[in-house]
């Protein structure tokens, strides 16, 4: 038997751990994103999304409840939705609320903290900085050129639209095909569309997945815990272990509920509100998504909101 290193062992099951843990949540959101491509017309969607823009990125914000998806699997829908119709804005305020505010992330954070303080920070201030960050994008004129091309829609350059690639015209042309068969291609066709989903965004979740577990193999993490009591200090400590654990908002609750004794409050809500926005894994699967600069501001603008937040917390609140 080979025996590894103890620092190759140590990354080897890092590696594993934050992989295996997101990789059924991409599989479910690629489920989705195929399930959308075919059984969602861009005719469907604009009968739901409001035409106010304010009013689409409010609901955008809070569409994760119909897609419960971690930070991994709500990429590949988002991405979907786009070549749907999906104002642009309002998918930012989705890929950036979804983590929290779907049930299974509720749930989860309820049964770490309870129905207190942290839980209703963590939903309120999720819904806050998702919609503020989709306004400040819709703010900016020729939106449309933050998106890579396989994101955009059949009419501007993207992907064929689904119902083209599955051919349903040429099947009901044919009159041996009943509706039964009709509905077995078009889920044919769905698994085919989120396979490719999944492999295409798969490669970023894994160069993302080696990235987080270098830094958390050769990283010490006692230099981060040993700053957690100050009030600035706390929660830009906790945003950078956030951006580098890429932990899974599913069971990211329980995780803060081990720093509850280290770290002050309003760095622990910061954790729970940017870690699943952002972090190494995801930010590599934006960029399926959009060109490099509006990658970093989708960094940057919830980094600086949730820092002056716990900040705040901190300093004036005394939670």
């Amino acid at each position: 038997m080979i025996t590894l290193p103890d620092a190759a062992q140590n990354f080897a099951t890092v590696f594993l751990g934050i992989l295996i843990e997101a990789l059924p949540f991409l599989l479910l959101g690629a489920l989705a994103s195929g399930l959308i491509a075919v059984y969602v017309s861009a005719d469907d969607l604009a009968r739901i999304i409001p035409r106010n823009k304010v009013l689409a990125i409010v609901l955008g914000s809070t569409m994760g409840m119909v897609f419960p998806v971690c930070e991994c699997g709500i990429v590949p829908v988002v991405r979907r939705l786009y070549q749907k119709g999906l104002p642009i804005s309002a998918g930012i305020a989705l890929l950036l609320g979804a983590p929290v505010l779907n049930p299974v992330v509720i749930a989860s954070t309820y049964a770490a903290f309870g129905l207190g303080t942290i839980f209703w920070a963590r939903i309120g201030f999720t819904f806050l900085i998702s919609v503020t960050v989709g306004l400040l994008f819709v703010a900016q004129p020729n939106l449309i050129r933050i998106l890579r091309p396989a994101s955009l829609m059949p009419v501007m350059g993207g992907t064929q639209d689904t119902e083209d690639a599955i051919s349903i015209a040429a099947v009901r042309r044919k009159a041996v095909h009943t509706e039964k068969v009709s509905l077995a291609l078009k889920l044919q066709r769905a698994f085919g569309v989120a396979a490719d989903e999944f492999f295409d965004t798969g490669r970023y979740l894994i160069v993302g997945t080696l990235i987080a577990t270098a830094l958390q193999t050769f990283v010490p993490q006692q230099a981060f815990i040993a700053v957690g009591a100050g009030p600035v200090s706390s929660v830009i400590v906790l945003q950078v272990m956030a951006f580098v654990l890429s932990v899974c908002s599913t069971v990211d609750a329980f995780l803060a509920l081990s720093f509850v004794n280290t770290f002050t409050t309003g760095a622990i809500i910061v954790f729970l509100v940017f870690g699943p926005m952002v972090d190494i894994k995801s930010t590599m699967m934006f960029l399926g998504v959009f060109r490099r600069r509006p990658v970093i501001y989708l960094i940057v603008f919830p980094f600086l909101i949730t820092l002056l937040i716990g900040i705040f917390i901190n300093l004036n609140l005394g939670w």
